[in-house]
C-alpha cells in the first residue's frame, strides 16, 4: 500500500468553510466510485481553520500522475472540481493535482 499526504488552503470565510464541510459529508456517489475505481483504497480529509490535510492510501501499483489523470476523466469529476473550487484558495480552472500540494514525509516512527 502507498500513502500520500497533501494540503490545501480554503478561503478564510466561515460560511464557505461550513459549506465545504457539508459538501464533503455528502460527496456524490460518482465521485466516491471514481476514487475507488482508480485504486484509491482510503481517503481522509482533516481541517484546521482554513487548512486542509488529506491522506490518500492506494494500491501498490498506483501511479500518482497517471491514475489521478484518469480519475479526472471519470463521470462528474470535472463538475465536482468546479463546484469545490469556489471554496478553495486556488485558480478555479486548476486540476485537483494542481490545487492539492503533495507533502514530503520528514519523520516516521
Amino acid at each position: 500500500m502507498k500513502r500520500y499526504c497533501q494540503t490545501l488552503k480554503l478561503k478564510d470565510n466561515e460560511q464557505l468553510i461550513a459549506q465545504y464541510i457539508e459538501a464533503h459529508q455528502n460527496v456524490w456517489s460518482e465521485i466516491k466510485e471514481g476514487i475507488k475505481a482508480v485504486g484509491i483504497l482510503d481517503m481522509q480529509i482533516y481541517i484546521h481553520n482554513s487548512t486542509l490535510f488529506m491522506i490518500v492510501e492506494t494500491v501498490d501499483e498506483f501511479d500518482w500522475e497517471k491514475d489521478n489523470s484518469r480519475l479526472a476523466t471519470l463521470p462528474r469529476q470535472a463538475e465536482w472540481e468546479a463546484y469545490v473550487s469556489q471554496f478553495q484558495q486556488a485558480d478555479a480552472s486548476a486540476t485537483s493535482a494542481e490545487k492539492w500540494q503533495l507533502m514530503t514525509q520528514i519523520f516516521k516512527l
